[in-house]
């Protein structure tokens, strides 16, 4: 999968999160029922029993750390006389602790809309700059759409041509193409005569089929390549032979590196109409389309 296809899945999973956020804060399925009402009447009384405990002229003593609870609580002061006994009055301040509000122990609607509309915005903005740098940024090195190194020559050609003489193509998985000999005898009767298709006495074929895009399978008893899909016939170089297909199937620029092997440069796709005449033999045995089980047999 690429990563535009896992951008857009993500966008789309961000998009769905938020929209569900919303909807969750607009129907008030929040974090509790809160009765606004109440709560703030209930601060507003705090703050005028504070006043009126507050002197202008003597400020309150100020709370020690020990007299300050962080969690989930508040504090209210309050003063107690007791008298001694001997007679005198002692006066003793206490600290009554209260539960607090549902209001202040969750955030409010409003907050987490903010900080979800925010976080959506923000991962949605970092997918799309990943998007366009995997657009932007060069591919360095390796895969498709660069140069692939399919091998030495020598090791290629031993691979490809049988002992009978026949040919079963080298497939490079990387490059995504066949590797198939070409005699240079034959390419001056080929269209192909610039000689960039053509490296050492191979070439490498593009293995999606040009009508369809069907990925072309080699058939080993007619020595070409036959499309499953729609019935596209191709010779052992892929000229264009039998079928819906509209030309050649399409090659790829290769040359021989200073260490003797093939490159394959997947970046650089050559299009060719169709041959007016096969430079190879084409077929040269039964079809494998043919030999092909049907529904009626």
């Amino acid at each position: 999968m690429s990563i535009v296809e896992l951008s857009f899945i993500a966008i789309g999973a961000i998009g769905l999160l938020g929209v569900v956020g919303i909807v969750a804060i607009v129907s008030g399925r929040g974090p509790g029922n809160i009765d606004w009402k109440k709560n703030l009447d209930k601060r507003a009384v705090k703050a005028e029993k504070s006043k009126e405990k507050t002197s202008f002229f003597a400020p309150s003593k100020p709370k020690s750390v020990e007299e300050v609870n962080v969690e989930e609580v508040t504090a209210d002061e309050t003063e107690e006389v007791v008298e001694e006994t001997d007679g005198s009055i002692k006066i003793e301040e206490k600290v009554v602790y209260e539960e607090i509000s549902e209001e202040e122990r969750y955030i409010t609607r409003k907050q987490f809309l903010g900080k979800a509309l925010g976080g959506t915005f923000g991962a949605f903005m970092g997918i799309q700059a990943l998007a366009w740098l995997g657009f932007l940024w060069p591919k360095v090195s390796g895969g498709f759409g660069s140069k692939v190194d399919a091998g030495k020559i020598e090791d290629l050609k031993n691979q490809i041509i049988q002992a009978d003489g026949s040919v079963i193509p080298a497939f490079i998985p990387e490059a995504r193409a066949y590797v198939l000999p070409f005699s240079e005898s034959t390419a001056g009767d080929s269209q192909f005569t610039d000689g960039s298709t053509i490296a050492d006495g191979l070439v490498a074929v593009y293995q999606r089929c040009v009508h369809l895009g069907c990925r072309v399978p080699w058939c080993n008893s007619s020595q070409g390549f036959e499309c499953p899909c729609h019935g596209s016939k191709y010779n052992m170089v892929g000229e264009y032979y039998a079928g819906p297909a509209p030309r050649n199937l399409d090659r790829f620029v290769v040359n021989v590196s200073s260490a003797g092997k093939l490159i394959i440069d997947t970046g650089t796709i050559i299009e060719s109409p169709r041959a007016p005449g096969l430079s190879v033999k084409y077929p040269q045995g039964l079809s494998c389309i043919a030999l092909a089980p049907t529904e009626e047999s």
